[in-house]
């Protein structure tokens, strides 16, 4: 089951979910099927990012963060994303993935994709991105205004401040290095 199947899956459930607030959380329901698995017999790693797309689709259409892009004439761009891997999700085994904005800077949104089975965290991931158009960089700060949220993002967690600036430090590394 790939991700085009599962966006269009998606895509044709929409007429019927409602729209959502910029920090409410959106729920997609999905189950393992045979090519989500790894060697283990579990989905494998890779493919949390793949069906996290598939949330962030839901949330970016039902938050209506894509009608302030389509205005923007801007489009998505993934910074950076990690995992983090809980318990184990197995064949057929139903799940759902709670999409939610954590909050932004003066760069960056920051969204968390919790993947769940039973009321139980099974995994994470976390995204960090930005809209960009012919013009540049969008401001998150104009998106954020048009969503009709506060302008002061929510606290963001210490980790994820720390996960974000280290990602920074990385990106400046990889740009030391090609210049040599």
């Amino acid at each position: 089951m790939n991700l085009w199947f599962r966006l269009l899956l998606m895509l044709l459930r929409r007429p019927w979910r409602k729209p959502v607030g910029g920090l409410d959380t959106t729920v997609v329901k999905m189950r393992v099927w045979p090519l989500d698995l790894d060697f283990n017999r579990h989905v494998t790693n890779g493919r949390y990012f793949t069906m996290a797309d598939v949330g962030r689709m839901d949330y970016v259409l039902r938050s209506g963060a894509y009608k302030v892009a389509l205005r923007h004439k801007a489009f998505p761009v993934v910074g950076d994303v990690w995992g983090k891997f809980r318990r184990e999700l197995r064949l057929f085994e139903a799940f759902e993935i709670h999409s939610r904005m954590l909050g932004w800077d003066d760069k960056w949104v920051f969204v968390e994709h919790r993947f769940m089975r039973k009321e139980r965290v099974i995994g994470v991931v976390m995204m960090r991105g930005l809209f960009r158009s012919a013009k540049g960089l969008a401001d998150p700060q104009e998106f954020i205004a048009e969503m009709n949220l506060a302008p002061q993002s929510p606290p963001l967690p210490d980790w994820l401040s720390a996960w974000s600036e280290s990602c920074d430090g990385m990106s400046s590394q990889l740009r030391d290095e090609e210049l040599c």
